[in-house]
């Protein structure tokens, strides 16, 4: 293992094989990952340059959808699904900062983010995170668990960035939104981003990159046009500007358009 690696995270953790979470990590400048995700993550750049502005994109998309859930819309829970490997300005810290006494669940199965799991619990004093090891696709026990931290019957901003494109079939990733959804009150929301190939936003080179991907690294990926990814919005009201590019989701400038659709949208 070189300077600067994860540790080992017991028989889970597969280190011959690159790994989403830990590519991820990669492309955004960190330091979380091992030679191979460097090895994929290279190739998939080469074959798909936009993938770093993607996965840039969509880190300022969370830093803007909780800062205006946090300091506009007055939320102060949030269960963050696919939480990923910590990094900078993590859920907690920009809810936190605006209000203390948020209450944040972070959710992930991925035996390396396991490992960095006590980075995301340095909660304020005021205010308790906590992190769950449990699958997307098992969201009745995600709920359950998350009732143990989060009070159900007030607001949650349930944040599932870039995690229903590991769900490969699109009527269980609807069906998976729809379970967690009908578990928080009115007045609740979800923020979503997803990857596309609509052409309009430059993502036909996804489909290439995605199926390289899929022969070469874990968990296997899926892209959606925007008609299937607003779909896992029914039932809810868009927060403006809608399904856009999370690049251009209420950026203070002019962002150049990405292919991974954001939105944020409140339970009636």
């Amino acid at each position: 293992m070189s300077e600067g690696q994860p540790p080992t995270a017991g028989p889970r953790l597969n280190t011959s094989v690159a790994h989403n979470a830990r590519v991820w990590n990669y492309w955004i400048g960190g330091k979380d990952n091992y030679e191979v995700d460097q090895r994929v993550g290279e190739h998939v750049a080469g074959m798909f340059p936009l993938i770093r502005d993607v996965a840039r994109a969509d880190r300022d998309f969370l830093g803007r959808a909780v800062g205006f859930l946090t300091a506009e819309r007055g939320i102060r829970q949030f269960l963050d699904i696919g939480t990923g490997l910590p990094t900078v300005d993590n859920t907690h810290e920009i809810a936190q900062r605006i209000a203390p006494k948020s209450r944040i669940v972070y959710v992930d199965n991925d035996p390396i983010v396991l490992v960095h799991a006590r980075s995301l619990l340095t909660s304020s004093p005021e205010g308790v995170t906590d992190y769950i090891d449990a699958d997307v696709h098992d969201p009745d026990a995600i709920v359950r668990r998350a009732a143990e931290t989060l009070d159900l019957d007030r607001p949650v901003a349930v944040m599932m960035l870039g995690i229903l494109n590991f769900v490969l079939d699109t009527e269980e990733a609807r069906d998976i939104v729809r379970r967690i959804m009908a578990a928080v009150p009115s007045g609740s929301y979800l923020a979503l981003t997803h990857p596309t190939h609509d052409a309009e936003v430059g993502g036909e080179g996804q489909i290439p990159a995605m199926e390289f991907w899929n022969a070469n690294a874990t968990p296997p990926i899926t892209a959606r046009t925007g008609a299937e990814i607003a779909s896992f919005l029914e039932g809810l009201e868009p927060v403006e500007p809608g399904l856009v590019p999370c690049s251009q989701w209420r950026a203070e400038s002019d962002a150049a358009a990405v292919p991974q659709y954001g939105a944020v949208a409140v339970k009636p």
